[in-house]
């Protein structure tokens, strides 16, 4: 399909989202539905943590390629929206240290979270390969790569009231970190999409654009595979990945 518009790019956009989207991945139907155990559950926090703390490493990486300074200085908010303004709780914390809250009340020892040594080996190749495609490709691909948080709303709005209803192990407080990305997202969406709008200008520019949005969605669709074989069925965690108690 050759899109010739600025218009017909975005439509695009969308239909890779809603065919592509980790919302559709089987993992995250088990957690809407409240069908995992609370191993699977620390599993998937504790390998998401691999990921939110990469985001910001993107980011800034991302940034050093960026010649505009106006350009820079709009994008800077994303790496203080994660990395925050102080270290600890309180006011300032920025994603990372709220996702590491999730963990803890979820029962996970924040050291062993952050030391990383139980994250399954997958996906740290998936997350670095995020890393690696921001730093290599070119610039609008790089950015066209953040598109995914056009569909963050949908997946956060789902998985967060799901895990209130459905888990008694988890409450308002262990899910503070979904509350700003409801906001954030949607802010840096807009903002990317109007970047790519602009600045593909041709059908081939255009196609690179939707192929970094499907790279993105295969990345985290990957994420969840590698949960769900590990944790899920047939329950085979690699030699040193994390192994919840029940297990």
């Amino acid at each position: 399909m050759i899109l010739e518009t600025a218009d017909q790019l975005e439509a695009r956009l969308m239909e890779i989202g809603a065919e592509r989207y980790h919302n559709n991945h089987p993992f995250h139907h088990l957690m809407r539905d409240g069908a995992l155990d609370k191993g699977q559950i620390q599993a998937w926090a504790l390998n998401r943590y691999y990921y939110q703390s990469r985001i910001p490493i993107k980011d800034a990486a991302l940034m050093s390629r960026m010649v505009d300074p106006e350009l820079r200085r709009a994008w800077s908010q994303r790496v203080v929206d994660h990395d925050g303004t102080r270290e600890g709780p309180g006011e300032g914390r920025g994603g990372i240290e709220k996702w590491l809250h999730l963990c803890e009340r979820l029962g996970l020892e924040r050291t062993y979270v952050v030391s990383e040594e139980g994250v399954l080996p997958a996906t740290k190749f998936a997350v670095d390969a995020y890393v690696h495609f921001v730093r290599e490709r070119p610039l609008i691909e790089a950015i066209a790569s953040s598109l995914t948080e056009l569909f963050a709303p949908k997946i956060i709005g789902e998985r967060a009231s799901a895990m209130l209803a459905r888990y008694d192990f988890v409450d308002e407080d262990t899910l503070s970190y979904f509350s700003a990305r409801l906001t954030q997202a949607p802010r840096d969406a807009d903002f990317a999409l109007d970047y790519v709008k602009a600045h593909a200008e041709t059908p081939t520019a255009r196609d690179a654009v939707c192929r970094a949005l499907i790279f993105k969605t295969d990345l985290l669709w990957a994420q969840l595979d590698a949960l769900h074989f590990a944790y899920v069925e047939p329950r085979l965690a690699p030699p040193g990945a994390f192994v919840p108690v029940d297990q």
